[in-house]
């Protein structure tokens, strides 16, 4: 079974690889599909910008699709740069654009508190003779409402509840209980990976899974270590001394915010492999 993997990010190739390491899996990534679109993140949470990936690059390349989104939430700094991690400094930073851009927020603050946040979502493709709806967010680009698909708009979903997206054919009626598969609840428990849960759509009518992971940890006062990408060299995992990008990809692959999310998505994805 072929597994695509929706980025272009050459780190987070090498590091997915190594940990959905199957004999079943033909992985590959945006790499191989040179003509795929780009997708914009612009999702007001991660599992909302993992899900749109996943969905889009799924219906593309007609394969079971995983995508993620991550990010690195600082106390010091109410969350920030959160979601926005990648962007924070920029669209064009680099990684040590953004890990200046921190480590001067944080001059002389000492508190050095933060956490590495995963969202992973694997989608199946939507036959183009089914509808897709989707409770929050844009539209994708390459769907045509007018011949497969009606595009549902919800309300704004109060803060204290969840979030949803939803696939397959709708009553023009639909309640998000009996519709939609909820992807992201406020908030996400410190310390610990979880799955996030469905409304009580049976599970082989879901054509999306989503999990979350979280990575706690501190920030350092200045970069250490050679390996990994992104905030690493600066980020220290809760019960280590060593920065991510000092620990090495055994050692980081087995306790990041994206190993965990994808321990709780592998039995589902196990599922998919021997269908």
């Amino acid at each position: 079974m072929k597994l695509v993997l929706a980025t272009r990010n050459l780190g987070k190739v090498r590091e997915l690889k190594d940990m959905l390491k199957s004999q079943y899996l033909q992985i590959c990534a945006l790499h191989d599909f040179p003509d795929a679109p780009d997708i914009v993140e612009d999702g007001e949470t991660y599992a909302e910008n993992a899900c749109k990936k996943a969905n889009a690059i799924a219906d593309y390349t007609g394969h079971l699709t995983l995508a993620d989104d991550a990010g690195l939430e600082v106390a010091a700094l109410d969350g920030v740069p959160g979601v926005h991690s990648k962007r924070w400094a920029g669209e064009d930073a680099t990684d040590e654009m953004r890990i200046a851009k921190l480590l001067a927020a944080l001059e002389g603050n000492p508190n050095r508190a933060a956490r590495f946040v995963a969202a992973v979502a694997i989608a199946k493709p939507v036959p183009r003779n089914s509808a897709r709806f989707v409770g929050r967010g844009p539209v994708p680009r390459h769907a045509d409402s007018t011949q497969s698909a009606r595009f549902i708009e919800h309300d704004p979903v109060p803060r204290n509840s969840a979030r949803f997206v939803g696939r397959g054919p709708v009553p023009r009626h639909a309640d998000s209980t009996q519709s939609a598969r909820f992807i992201e609840h406020d908030p996400v428990p410190r310390n610990s990976a979880r799955f996030v849960g469905r409304g009580p759509v049976p599970r082989h009518a879901d054509n999306t899974q989503v999990v979350i992971g979280v990575c706690e940890g501190h920030i350092t006062l200045a970069p250490v270590g050679k390996g990994g990408f992104g905030y690493d060299p600066v980020f220290v995992p809760a019960g280590y001394d060593k920065t991510f990008a000092e620990l090495g990809e055994e050692c980081k692959n087995r306790i990041s915010h994206r190993a965990k999310a994808l321990q709780l998505a592998m039995p589902w994805l196990e599922t998919e492999q021997h269908r």
